[in-house]
């Protein structure tokens, strides 16, 4: 029987959101726990880019001590020759990548300017692919960027020929939010008979249906015949409006009246760890999670009114689909109001060893207190917010890996205008 499986964006997609953005501590706090919560894949970051070289590679070593052991991290890049063969120059142990390409006339003539046509997309990815496969990458995805927007039957045969050429998932990227569920199901399921390849499906929320889109898709390809694997980003973030919520999703194939019991989900996701997750990811985003999102807003199972607030409490069915303890809710926050000491950029050793004392950690001597305190520090400087308890722990079990995805040596290596400005330096009022 075909499943439903999640590749989870938050690390690729969901860090691209304007403004914002997440620390590369950060990053990998969200790799475990989607590890913990039996995640399929994250798209854990860009191999092309120099500062996430550190990271990437620092948690490919959490893969190989055992910490990540469910959870596939993938890289992302554009499908381009060049692109690829640096990845795997950066990131020697990747084997999960995707391949990104612009397939829509649009994009094709947007973005190239006339300067390439659709056989010269086509190409560059088969060349991009066969790359991958020298460098022995285990999974190949192959991204249609704008595919809602692509014409069909090019879609089609773009597709069958990466497959062709070696590609192991198609993923369709609806990058505007541009489908309705309707048009989502009708393509994805031509496409997937046509293809007879697990499909991917990545949908923005540009008009408010980035769940019900990627429901439907995976429905689609199900019915097609094959796997398929559903992008999500945990609270939706992403660009413009964001991704398809990665909750709303697992919910939605769980327990609404189409999918429940008809559709099977990946039997490792554990539910109970939301909670726990889209906290942390708030947190971490700064972005408060909306009291009225799906499962994990505040008012998710709140009740007030005097018909709801009687029949909840007569029968919890009767006004709730769902149990909150199923995502890891009900237990009771703990608040201090008294005196707290925590962990900053300017923090002793004494604070220190109280609050790690309060974690039940002890430490084997002044050296290594001292060494964990420095990480500690560095840590508050990297996230500019106060180290949350995983983040500590993490520091503590792994402290040469928290050392390694914090340390960004910047590009610099001045030429042209820049190096003769440099070599004669002014002083400038730049206030």
């Amino acid at each position: 029987m075909n499943k439903i499986y999640i590749v989870d964006v938050t690390n690729r997609d969901g860090v691209q959101t304007s403004r914002l953005g997440l620390a590369k501590l950060q990053k990998t706090i969200i790799n475990i726990m989607l590890n913990d919560m039996g995640i399929t894949q994250s798209e854990c970051g860009f191999p092309t880019t120099r500062h996430e070289i550190n990271y990437i590679n620092g948690n490919l070593e959490l893969v190989d001590r055992g910490v990540i052991t469910t959870t596939k991290l993938s890289g992302w890049m554009r499908a381009i020759p060049s692109d690829v063969a640096q990845s795997f120059q950066n990131v020697p142990r990747l084997q999960y990548i995707n391949l990104s390409q612009s397939t829509s006339d649009q994009m094709i003539q947007g973005k190239y300017q006339g300067k390439k046509t659709r056989d010269d997309v086509l190409k560059l990815t088969l060349e991009a692919i066969e790359v991958a496969k020298t460098y022995g990458a285990k999974i190949i995805g192959v991204n249609a960027e704008d595919a809602s927007r692509t014409d069909l039957d090019f879609l089609v045969k773009y597709a069958k020929e990466c497959k062709k050429f070696g590609a192991d998932r198609f993923r369709y990227c609806d990058t505007l939010g541009y489908d309705d569920p309707q048009s989502a199901y009708n393509r994805i399921y031509t496409l997937a008979k046509e293809l007879m390849l697990p499909i991917e499906l990545h949908f923005h929320n540009d008009l408010g249906m980035g769940v019900a889109c990627s429901v439907m898709g995976a429905k689609a390809a199900i019915d097609a015949g094959v796997d398929a694997y559903i992008n999500t980003a945990i609270n939706g973030m992403g660009e413009r409006a964001g991704n398809a919520d990665l909750v709303s999703c697992i919910l939605a194939i769980k327990k609404s009246s189409g999918f429940a019991g008809k559709y099977q989900l990946d039997e490792n996701i554990d539910l109970s760890k939301a909670w726990k997750l889209a906290q942390y990811t708030s947190l971490a985003f700064g972005v408060p999670i909306p009291i009225n999102q799906p499962a994990v807003g505040k008012n998710a199972f709140a009740h007030e009114s005097g018909i709801h607030a009687d029949g909840a409490l007569k029968d919890r069915r009767n006004y709730e689909l769902y149990d909150f303890e199923e995502l890891g809710r009900g237990q009771p926050e703990i608040i201090e109001t008294g005196r707290m000491i925590t962990v900053g950029e300017y923090g002793g050793i004494k604070g220190f060893r109280n609050v790690y004392n309060n974690l039940e950690i002890e430490f084997k001597d002044e050296d290594e207190a001292r060494n964990i305190l420095e990480l500690a520090r560095y840590a508050n400087v990297h996230t500019q917010l106060p180290l949350t308890t995983d983040e500590l722990k993490f520091i503590y079990y792994h402290p040469d890996i928290a050392a390694k995805i914090m340390t960004v040596t910047p590009y610099y290596v001045p030429t042209g205008a820049l190096k003769k400005r440099m070599e004669t330096p002014k002083t400038t009022n730049i206030v």
